[in-house]
């Protein structure tokens, strides 16, 4: 299945108001065809323009997010996100050292690894990105989850700090962990962007991307028609409502 036709059933089963994100790291900087070098931009911007159909390379140069930037390995955080200090002025943790532990817990690529990424709709993209990013309503991600195990069962764990929820833990996390990661979304993304209340935030590596465009499949043959039709529900109303 190509990429084309994965996004496309993507968006038709669940519903998608805006495109699947492929995310591609490169070690060299590159140009690409279609894709442009935006002004100073936030990562979670740059994953906003691409749901929205454009395609974004992203470098040390043009990524406004020193959190962001020192998380892909473009250079090292700011004495003041070192030390907790803008954060907790900002309000987001209770104090410099909750901001410390946070920080230190997240997941980051090799300084100096990566020179640039590549943001783009997967339905578009000339190269075989190396994690898929979806933000859209929980209901839609709740699927995507389930069709990750809906042949072999299990549980599915998700980490998160509620901080850098675009950068680290939708698309970082899943690239080094090479497992799904879902995230409730947090204060840059939110404020930044137009990720709504109602949205949040879940990235996979690409090689589960056609087991879950296959169960997604399956699920819709009845799963996923039941649950939307709400039947129990409904009948319950009745229930409630008749003499």
């Amino acid at each position: 299945m190509n990429l084309r036709e994965s996004a496309q059933l993507l968006k038709d089963i669940l519903g998608l108001s805006y495109e699947p994100v492929a995310v591609k790291f490169l070690e060299d900087v590159v140009v690409l065809d279609g894709f442009e070098l935006p002004s100073q931009r936030r990562y979670c911007q740059a994953l906003m323009g691409a749901r929205q159909g454009k395609k974004y390379l992203i470098t040390a140069d043009n990524l406004s997010c020193p959190a962001a930037a020192a998380a892909f390995g473009f250079s090292p955080l700011p004495p003041k996100l070192v030390s907790g200090e803008m954060p907790a002025k900002m309000g987001i943790f209770g104090n410099s050292k909750a901001v410390q532990n946070t920080l230190n817990s997240m997941t980051r690529l090799e300084m100096g690894r990566y020179r640039m990424i590549a943001l783009c709709p997967l339905s578009e993209a000339p190269f075989e990105p190396d994690v898929v990013v979806v933000e859209s309503a929980p209901e839609h991600l709740m699927w995507i989850a389930l069709a990750l195990v809906f042949e072999e069962g299990g549980r599915l764990e998700f980490t998160t700090a509620i901080l850098q929820a675009t950068c680290v833990d939708s698309t970082i996390i899943p690239f080094v962990t090479q497992r799904l990661n879902a995230s409730l979304g947090c204060y840059g993304c939110r404020e930044a962007t137009n990720m709504a209340e109602s949205e949040c935030v879940l990235g996979f590596p690409v090689k589960d991307l056609n087991t879950i465009v296959h169960s997604l499949e399956k699920l819709n043959q009845k799963a996923i028609p039941r649950v939307r039709a709400k039947t129990i529900y409904k009948a319950l109303l009745d229930r409630e409502i008749s003499p």
